[in-house]
């Protein structure tokens, strides 16, 4: 069976402390367990998460639903959320982990990633550079959500038309992003090699599309 890829990068930087990581854990679990309702999902939908803050960690390698088990997600003291230093390690993760198509066999799907941020990276220099080698590696859907009534949308608009805002960062405005975002990968495992772009569904009322 061949795999789809889905990649998971979460902001962990000072900003993110406190009730906003929790809800994100508490979101997170729902994900996986909605996902392994699903025997479409249980067969093909691997995950990957990358925790950022001024250093990127792949807290979870790509791992297929049934033996996933959701990592402890950790928030330093104090600490800016370096975007592109992370986005330039999901390449490398991405050249590494991603199975190519050969004569022999048949490759992974095309992956998807979802970015979880209050949107202003602290290396935005690093940020505009690392757009497009994430453009290049060809993703089905890129999904940027920026969280919090002081996020930014402005950046994320460079790498992707798919941006999201939640105005507060609470526990029930993220459940709501997770569950949307199982929603989506549902979507788009369904839709693997039939379509070109995934078309996402409509998100919640608590999931703002930016424009």
């Amino acid at each position: 069976m061949r795999r789809l890829p889905v990649y998971l990068l979460i902001e962990t930087s000072g900003g993110m402390r406190g009730e906003r990581i929790e809800a994100v854990k508490n979101g997170l679990q729902v994900l996986v367990s909605k996902l392994r309702q699903d025997p479409f999902a249980l067969e093909s939908v691997y995950i990957s998460i990358i925790t950022f803050d001024r250093e990127p960690k792949q807290v979870l390698p790509l791992t297929d639903l049934e033996s996933l088990q959701l990592p402890e997600i950790e928030i330093p003291e104090s600490s800016p959320p370096f975007t592109g230093k992370a986005l330039f390690f999901l390449n490398e993760k991405l050249n590494q982990e991603l199975l190519k198509s050969t004569s022999e066999q048949k490759g992974d799907w095309r992956p998807l990633l979802f970015i979880l941020t209050r949107g202003v990276p602290a290396d935005k220099k690093d940020f505009k550079e690392s757009v497009s080698r994430i453009k290049a590696q060809n993703f089905a859907s890129i999904v940027a959500c920026s969280a919090g009534s002081h996020s930014s949308d402005t950046e994320l608009k460079e790498l992707t038309d798919n941006v999201v805002h939640l105005d507060t960062a609470d526990s029930s405005t993220l459940m709501s992003f997770f569950k949307w975002v199982s929603a989506s990968i549902g979507t788009g495992n369904k839709s693997v090699g039939t379509t070109e772009e995934i078309v996402l569904p409509p998100p919640p009322a608590e999931v703002h599309l930016v424009i």
